[in-house]
């Protein structure tokens, strides 16, 4: 093991299983939100949290404002943690951006992962007409930056409710909130800037490790156009609908994406999930 590696993103790992089970978080979050998925599966897995430089509790200093420009940096975090502790044929499962950050990763180093599990992943969050349709155009997107900018407590309440979308679960929306205002807003806006105007669409046909794609329902992030876009486009994937509304079904219906993930797996029966229209 590499001990400055597990320093620096403040690498956990726990359970009794043979099997590395990798929990990776989404923008502006640390491991904590992943909790309760994935104490349900540390009878039978090796769980393995870590934090992205710059999140969590993370060694800050070892940003670099260079290598975090886009999403190669937080890649290079996850094929860090893979290589310290020596992984391979990991379940790697990743919330939003970190489905895409999985997914390059396995491009590089495919015998780390045995399985890419991406709940509400989006390749392009920019519209691109008239062959696709990302969610959001780019003077929006600017603007959503720029208010980091100006007004960061403001805009953490604001993109957790958007995020969240989900009146029911306002607690969910105060815990994004507080996740986003407990990170350096220059991080945070770095981060923000190599999430939203990424573009992985080219290497999508390149993925050979198989993939599940969890799609949340009224998902403004990461809309269902978005999710059947990648099942047409990532060889060995499989879309799932979920009942789920929002972006952070991890968060807000933790059962439902412990049960799609075992599932997934083979460790329960498959349920038939109608999409949702």
């Amino acid at each position: 093991m590499n001990p400055s590696i597990l320093n620096r993103n403040n690498v956990n790992v726990l359970g009794n299983g043979d099997q590395a089970m990798i929990f990776a978080p989404g923008f502006g979050c640390d491991q904590t939100v992943w909790k309760s998925v994935s104490e349900s599966f540390e009878s039978d897995k090796q769980i393995v949290l870590f934090d992205y430089v710059g999140m969590g509790k993370s060694d800050i200093k070892a940003f670099d404002s260079d290598k975090y420009s886009d999403l190669s940096g937080y890649v290079q975090d996850l094929l860090d943690v893979c290589s310290a502790l020596n992984l391979k044929n990991a379940i790697f499962v990743g919330h939003s951006v970190s489905g895409m950050i999985g997914l390059l990763a396995s491009l590089q180093h495919p015998e780390y992962f045995s399985h890419l599990i991406m709940v509400g992943p989006s390749p392009c969050y920019l519209n691109d007409l008239p062959d696709y349709f990302g969610g959001f155009e780019k003077e929006d997107l600017i603007g959503l930056i720029d208010m980091m900018d100006k007004n960061y407590i403001g805009w953490a309440t604001i993109f957790a409710s958007t995020v969240t979308n989900n009146p029911s679960r306002p607690d969910v929306a105060k815990e994004l909130e507080n996740r986003f205002c407990s990170t350096d807003p220059v991080i945070a806006r770095k981060f923000a800037e190599a999430c939203f105007f990424a573009d992985s669409r080219e290497e999508l046909p390149k993925v050979t490790v198989p993939s599940l794609i969890m799609q949340c329902s009224e998902d403004i992030i990461a809309p269902t156009i978005v999710g059947e876009y990648l099942s047409q486009h990532v060889p060995k994937s499989r879309l799932t609908y979920m009942k789920a509304t929002g972006h952070c079904p991890h968060m807000s219906h933790p059962e439902e994406t412990i049960q799609l993930i075992r599932e997934y797996l083979g460790e329960v029966p498959s349920k038939v999930v109608d999409p949702v229209l």
